[in-house]
């Protein structure tokens, strides 16, 4: 006997009804307030997003942080995905998404379209592109399974030009990486429409809440994230740089739009001795240290994304690593990382540098003396991200970190 499409099975347990693992899935998006609106709670209640990946196990698309890669390059690079639960949710909040509204949705699937969908009512419009054939196929497929093919627009074209024919839109939803902010996101927007995108900023990614302010966007929020990178005219890719490489045991600097690092001179560096650099300044062990990083890459010049498999660190060739990447000050032939190290409070870390090279010592205490100003200074303030146009003048963008794209300039500024 068949199961119904809505049932998952388990190799040892009885079937469980989708519903059942939505609900679930639910309740602990509530509980880690990844969902507060009422009408988003129950879009993910009824969406059976399932079926948007059929070759998955049914249980583990509901898993609350599991992304489903859909495709990938040659390469290995992840190419389209459906978010996990918990990013989509995000992203939905950060939207303020209400019914009637128009959403266009750039970076397709399927599943977040069925929420906005089911957000906006029969009296809004939801339109949603991809540049990939196969993505917007698959878009379709699901929406027609589902019955909310007549209440989205599937687009296939590079998002990078907006979908003009249905605008213009109450809110933009962008769910690739995108290192720039294409005219036609804002063009395309209404006057205190919010555009909500993952913005890559000196290889920190964080998704954006924006308002539109005439020509310039304004930031209401962010929040850590990763997504695959946006592909097309738009693409912008981090370059990662080898310091070393044997058997599984990578370390590497990801760089986007830093100076070109002395890599051999950095090689040799990282099989120096280490010197540790401390800042007194703590953290609790459930504490996000990504307002730090922020402000790192706000004021240094020469800040990449150091990385490093686990097997690296079980040698000891790093200390740390993370899949979002950890700020790495380089001056010339050395170089100094953030890490953590535990407390007499077990619940408690104290935050400082690990630096290695000729000039380690000076390095690692000038990335500990800025930990100590965030603590002393920034600690509880929330950077303002703004983006203008890339003609607008220095005299009229705020006093803090500029970063220069093709079509903007994004200002990181603090209180």
């Amino acid at each position: 006997m068949e199961n119904h499409p809505d049932m998952t099975t388990d190799d040892v347990k009885p079937a469980v009804p989708a519903q059942q693992l939505r609900d679930e899935m639910v309740r602990q998006l509530v509980d880690m307030e990844a969902l507060r609106d009422s009408r988003a709670v129950a879009a993910f209640q009824k969406v059976p997003r399932h079926l948007a990946t059929p070759e998955q196990d049914v249980a583990t698309t509901y898993r609350v942080e599991h992304a489903v890669i859909t495709k990938t390059d040659a390469d290995g690079v992840q190419l389209s995905s459906v978010s996990a639960p918990r990013i989509q949710a995000m992203q939905i909040e950060q939207g303020d998404i209400r019914p009637g509204m128009r959403v266009l949705e750039i970076g397709s699937g399927g599943v977040n379209a069925a929420y906005l969908a089911e957000i906006v009512g029969k009296n809004g419009l939801v339109v949603t592109a991809d540049i990939d054939p196969e993505v917007t196929g698959r878009a379709e497929k699901f929406l027609h399974e589902t019955g909310y093919e007549g209440r989205v627009r599937v687009v296939t074209g590079d998002g990078e030009a907006g979908v003009p024919e249905y605008a213009p839109y109450d809110r933009v939803i962008v769910t690739v990486q995108a290192a720039d902010v294409p005219p036609a996101w804002r063009d395309q927007l209404v006057e205190g429409g919010r555009l909500v995108v993952p913005l890559r900023m000196r290889g920190m990614t964080r998704t954006v809440a924006f308002v539109r302010r005439g020509h310039r966007l304004v930031s209401d929020g962010f929040e850590l994230c990763g997504f695959v990178p946006m592909q097309g005219v738009g693409e912008n890719r981090v370059r990662l740089v080898l310091l070393h490489d044997v058997e599984g045991e990578e370390v590497g600097l990801r760089l986007d739009g830093h100076p070109e690092p002395n890599v051999e001179a950095l090689r040799a560096a990282l099989n120096a001795p280490r010197v540790e650099a401390w800042s007194g300044v703590t953290l609790a062990g459930d504490e996000s240290n990504e307002h730090l990083d922020l402000w790192l890459t706000t004021v240094f010049d020469n800040l990449p994304l150091l990385t490093g498999t686990p097997a690296a660190r079980a040698r000891g060739l790093v200390a740390s690593v993370s899949p979002h990447g950890i700020p790495t000050l380089v001056e010339g032939a050395s170089f100094a990382y953030r890490t953590v190290r535990p407390t007499d409070d077990p619940d408690r870390f104290e935050l400082g540098a690990i630096a290695h090279g000729l000039h380690a010592q000076a390095v690692g205490d000038a990335m500990v003396e800025q930990i100590k100003v965030w603590g002393r200074e920034q600690r509880g303030n929330r950077a303002r991200i703004g983006v203008y146009p890339a003609d607008t003048p220095d005299d009229q963008l705020p006093a803090g970190r500029v970063i220069d794209r093709p079509h903007t300039r994004i200002a990181i500024t603090w209180p």
